[in-house]
């Protein structure tokens, strides 16, 4: 059975795409610490991210840097923390969170209830940076 974010890259269950190219998928985080809490997953269904190659692996970050460079301009933050924990979804992922405090990342934080025009209005400033 497909993972969630096998179904989401398929199309199968929309998402706020951020971006994507022939490996990777980037898209927001329906339940995120904060605005712009952004998800790096690959395409290819693979539970654990160090059963990646290293060039998939290598690749799969400088995607994220991109991802990431976006999120920064268009959410106000002084950082994007990066995360990954790999035990929410079997499939391997990465956190891009905009920070202003270490607390930010703190995944136990509640987590923000945003409609889905904030998703889509977010999603959107993000795409036109990347």
């Amino acid at each position: 059975m497909a993972t969630i974010f096998s179904r989401i890259v398929a199309g199968e269950i929309p998402s706020y795409k951020i971006a994507e190219d022939d490996q990777f998928y980037a898209f927001l985080d329906i339940n995120p610490l904060v605005k712009g809490h952004t998800l790096v997953v690959p395409k290819k269904e693979v539970d654990y991210i160090f059963d990646l190659s290293d060039e998939e692996l290598a690749a799969m970050h400088v995607f994220a840097k991109k991802v990431a460079h976006a999120v920064e301009k268009a959410i106000s933050c002084k950082r994007i923390g990066v995360s990954v924990i790999g035990l929410e979804v079997p499939h391997a992922h990465i956190h891009l969170i905009p920070i202003n405090h270490e607390s930010d990342m703190i995944f136990s934080n509640p987590k923000l209830k945003l409609s889905s025009e904030e998703f889509t209005s977010i999603a959107k400033a993000i795409q036109n940076e990347f």
